[in-house]
């Protein structure tokens, strides 16, 4: 009995060294994850370093300690503090604005859950997340034409919304993960980098202008020998190199909001019920502007929010279907062109259904479709097998 005793004894011990052992993996574990996250905020803190400097190299080294005409002061001072002033802004807007994630409504069911667990991989779970999806504003799938599910958060993935591996979330109208703000650039704060850029180019710009004569003199010996001098150069050496660098980045998301396209889009474009369309999205240049920037221009260069929609739905242009596929899906009753012309098959949410109902009404556009074009439809309401 002694003996037995002694043999059941070391099992707790054992057990409780396994758990420390979880304990302390779970504790690296935590402090890791704390340092990467620390870690995530170094280019902030160079990018806010470098706009200090450049602050009390202008106002400063520049304008204070250089330049000699008092009314040349007056305007680069008020001149520089606005453009300072509207970048700090927008960058700082970029910076705190939480992404936007999908409502409730594209989350599944605890029972839905349960059930997607317990069916196998295939047909059957597609069944499942089609009657979840069935009353959701979705238009578009996989490349096996599947329902965009996150198996992370457990959602039924809305048109344009991504899953962020770094913030280890979906993302509304995600574009892409930002490190010189350590943010996800979505939905909600797109508006707020597009400015972020606009103003720092501008920042740059006005910076390199206003400071070229005194860098020409720099190299002619016209500048008395102080540490301003030194400030100049390297002045503008920075605001030429980051002007070089922010054009074409600004440039390229100009483009993209012209095209109503996100950066993922672009690599990867949105595939929807007949075919993949990289311009699905796009309803002319000027409804696409006012989707990001919204409706009244007064607000349109304040980082102040004034996108169009929720970020969870968006109108669609009427897709080219593919010449060589079946107008409808194997298995379905071909409709009538009335009915495929019905647009979109679920209602769009109202504040961003008014963007198909300005300059040209859809009876217009459904005129040119029956010429060779075929309506968009859910693809929540008719699944094909995954190829």
């Amino acid at each position: 009995m002694r003996c037995g005793k002694m043999a059941a004894a070391p099992p707790p011990a054992a057990a409780a060294g396994a758990a420390a052992a979880a304990g302390a993996a779970s504790g690296w574990g935590g402090v890791r994850r704390r340092c990467q996250r620390l870690l995530y905020w170094v280019p902030v803190l160079f990018i806010s370093s470098i706009l200090c400097w450049s602050y009390y190299a202008y106002v400063t080294q520049l304008c204070l300690l250089t330049m000699t005409n008092i009314g040349e002061k007056v305007v680069c001072l008020v001149a520089y503090h606005i453009f300072f002033m509207l970048f700090v802004w927008s960058y700082w807007k970029t910076i705190f604005t939480l992404p936007m994630n999908p409502s409730k409504e594209f989350h599944l069911s605890y029972s839905d859950k349960e059930s997607l667990e317990r069916e196998p991989r295939g047909e059957s779970q597609q069944e499942v997340l089609r009657r979840a999806a069935k009353d959701l504003p979705i238009y578009t799938r996989t490349m096996s034409g599947a329902i965009r599910y996150c198996d992370r958060c457990h959602l039924v993935k809305p048109d344009r919304c991504h899953h962020c591996s770094v913030c280890d979330k979906c993302i509304l109208k995600m574009d892409h993960h930002c490190p010189w703000v350590n943010n996800c650039v979505g939905f909600s704060n797109y508006k707020f980098f597009l400015l972020f850029l606009a103003y720092s180019l501008l920042y740059c710009l006005f910076i390199a202008a206003t400071d070229l004569q005194y860098f020409i003199k720099f190299w002619t010996n016209g500048l008395p020998d102080t540490q301003a001098k030194f400030h100049i150069m390297f002045l503008f050496f920075a605001a030429a190199m980051f002007s070089v660098s922010l054009s074409s980045l600004f440039g390229y998301h100009c483009w993209l909001v012209s095209k109503n396209k996100s950066t993922l889009e672009v690599f990867r474009a949105p595939i929807f019920r007949h075919r993949t369309d990289k311009n699905g999205f796009s309803l002319g240049f000027s409804k696409n502007l006012r989707q990001v920037f919204g409706d009244e221009k007064k607000y349109w260069l304040l980082p102040v929010f004034s996108s169009l929609g929720d970020g969870c739905s968006f109108p669609t242009c009427l897709v080219n279907q593919d010449p060589e596929q079946a107008s409808t899906p194997g298995g379905l009753n071909s409709t009538s062109k009335n009915e495929s012309l019905l647009f979109p098959a679920k209602p769009l949410r109202d504040s961003q259904s008014h963007l198909l109902t300005d300059t040209q009404s859809w009876s217009d556009i459904s005129a040119k479709a029956e010429k060779g074009k075929i309506g968009m439809s859910n693809p929540a309401l008719t699944m094909e097998n995954e190829t």
